[in-house]
């Protein structure tokens, strides 16, 4: 029988490397992108469909029970998603050899980032923190206290990572080691920074929280959607399942549900009122003209088909509008830039924490980009630029003392006693 020389040929080096770099290459099936051939004739996705529909119905209910537990959950909910998007990214450069010659090296990258959660924490809700042991005159002080020197503890923290890094650092290791650092600075920038402004929303008004990341959700389920039923021209090259249609096809949808929804959400004062304290109270507060609605009359030939002869329009629908452009136009390079991450990678996921969806950090690309979006137009075109009494208020509160806080106000007693007597 005459032999197969192919099979028997011994490979040589060279040819090893060569098969190796083809096979990194290879797109795998899942990933090739639609053509002319539409998701909906493939009968192996509606399994998938399914499954990722169940775990979406299971994560929407999760997360409108903890809005409706208030500020504090969601904010230990934020947390959470840190912690677990910090893990996925840690592990995905992370080799057991070399950690198996580093030991406790691993508790340095953790050591970097609670301190990077002890100083933008601090700094976004330090006021809160003080509004709510006012009453109580050592925790006032105490607090007061920590906070004046937060940022030089902060400091001293990260040097202190600093230096246990140095230390650490082994002969033949080196490599290996520094390019842990880089990357768990880069995890810190570019995840941990950007989704640390969610907390920030929050504590503006749930409003500020809830509508951004609705519209990203509504955003992706509508482009899973209108790809998986009509989509056939690749977007782009990064995510080749990505089609125009359903790129298309959600911003329209998410764009019509920003306006319709901040209707509705800006209607209840426990989404529109913005927290002072760190309490978990029902919310009362004057909801500012944003949140007052106005009546528009419909043009005539609108009332002739529809039987509404005027609308009532809440002011902030308009700035819903951009936050819908925002998330349905701007948003999805989120999640363009993880694609191109993760096939730097040669990897389909971040992890597998979510059936159907993946890891974590898989399904809070898009989110990092928004919540910072919302929390720069937020304070950029909502937020008054004008001192107010209450602004002036929190920073008496938080930087000084008791004593000086007395004095103030004998002070400002003997001024208007002497403005009002002036003018009579």
């Amino acid at each position: 029988m005459q032999k197969d020389h192919s099979t028997s040929t011994p490979s040589t080096p060279t040819s090893r490397v060569r098969n190796r770099r083809r096979s990194n290459e290879v797109i795998p099936e899942d990933s090739k992108p639609n053509g002319s051939h539409l998701l909906v004739h493939d009968r192996n996705k509606y399994r998938s469909m399914w499954i990722r529909a169940h775990s979406s119905i299971w994560m929407i209910g999760g997360f409108m029970f903890i809005v409706y537990m208030g500020h504090l959950y969601i904010t230990a909910m934020v947390v959470v998603i840190q912690i677990y998007m910090a893990k996925e990214l840690f592990n995905l450069l992370r080799k057991s050899h070399e950690d198996s010659h580093l030991p406790g090296f691993r508790l340095l990258n953790w050591h970097f980032f609670f301190t990077a959660m002890l100083f933008v924490y601090g700094r976004f809700l330090s006021q809160r923190l003080v509004n709510t042991v006012t009453t109580d005159r050592f925790l006032y002080q105490l607090v007061s206290s920590l906070f004046k020197y937060h940022m030089a503890i902060c400091y001293f923290l990260y040097i202190t990572g600093f230096m246990w890094f140095i230390l650490s650092l082994k002969k033949k290791m080196y490599k290996y080691q520094f390019g842990q650092y880089a990357w768990t600075h880069m995890i810190l920038i570019v995840v941990f920074a950007q989704s640390s402004f969610t907390v920030a929303n929050i504590f503006e008004g749930i409003f500020w929280f809830l509508l951004p990341a609705t519209l990203i959700v509504i955003n992706d389920i509508a482009a899973y959607i209108f790809g998986f039923f009509f989509g056939r021209t690749p977007l782009i090259k990064l995510s080749p399942k990505k089609t125009w249609e359903g790129f298309i096809g959600a911003s329209v949808t998410t764009i019509i549900s920003a306006f319709l929804l901040a209707n509705i959400m800006g209607r209840f004062q426990w989404f529109t009122c913005p927290r002072k304290d760190l309490s978990n109270g029902w919310l009362h507060c004057d909801p500012g003209p944003l949140f007052k609605s106005e009546q528009h009359t419909l043009p005539g030939w609108v009332s002739q088909w529809f039987p509404w002869k005027e609308i009532s329009i809440l002011p902030v629908q308009w700035h819903a509008l951009c936050l819908g452009l925002f998330a349905s136009i701007i948003a999805p390079f989120g999640g363009f830039f993880a694609s191109g991450f993760k096939r730097a990678f040669k990897i389909k996921d971040f992890g597998d924490s979510i059936p159907g969806h993946g890891g974590i950090t898989d399904r809070m690309d898009c989110q990092m980009v928004m919540a910072v979006f919302a929390y720069i137009y937020h304070q950029s075109f909502v937020v008054p630029q004008s001192l107010s009494v209450e602004r002036i208020l929190d920073q008496i509160l938080m930087n000084l003392t008791f004593e000086e806080q007395h004095s103030l106000y004998v002070k400002l007693g003997e001024i208007l006693h002497e403005t009002l007597t002036g003018e009579s």
